[in-house]
């Protein structure tokens, strides 16, 4: 994807570019880093959770 096709963009894309090159530049495992994003997605999905019942 060009600079200016990432310029444009939605933000979870651009996230995801940047997370595929924090982990590629510094070379963790694949597997290692599928672990922890299941741990990130976890704690995330707790906090999304959180915040709609805190809404209502």
């Amino acid at each position: 994807m060009s600079q200016s096709g990432l310029d444009n963009a939605p933000d979870e894309i651009k996230l995801a570019v940047d997370l595929i090159y924090l982990l590629e530049s510094n070379e963790v495992d694949p597997e290692t880093a599928l672990k922890a994003l299941e741990i990130v997605r976890t704690d995330l999905e707790r906090k999304v959770s959180k915040a709609t019942i805190n809404s209502q």
